[in-house]
């Protein structure tokens, strides 16, 4: 069974149209666009693209030609129906988990956990 989702999934790969999409974007919101531009451009070391307005409400800060995007929007309100984990995120994929690991490591960020290997 498994080889046969994997082969569909193959096939879906292989299809591309001529206007095929190079990169997708998260946008994440923020209560405060400096401050997160400083974080990600100190500690996690990407570059701002640009913010818009003053005092700026949308920013976009790139890494190793990957953009995310941030948009100022009030705090969410709790909701009880929802896990503490069901947060919005966004997958990296990296040549070295290892190393990217290690660089922000030595600059004492925080983590949930190490690297680890999963099935995605």
């Amino acid at each position: 069974m498994r080889a046969h989702n994997q082969h569909e999934a193959d096939e879906r790969l292989a299809r591309y149209t001529y206007s095929m999409i190079r990169q997708i974007a998260p946008q994440f919101f923020t209560t405060n666009i400096p401050r997160t531009v400083a974080y990600y451009k100190d500690k996690l070391g990407f570059e701002c693209l640009g913010t818009w307005q003053d005092p700026p409400v949308y920013a976009i800060v790139a890494r190793d030609q990957h953009a995310i995007h941030f948009r100022c929007a009030a705090p969410p309100t709790a909701n009880p129906d929802k896990y503490a984990d069901e947060l919005l995120d966004a997958y990296l994929h990296v040549e070295d988990a290892d190393a990217l690991y290690a660089e922000y490591a030595a600059k004492d960020l925080p983590t949930c956990h190490g690297t680890r290997e999963s099935l995605w």
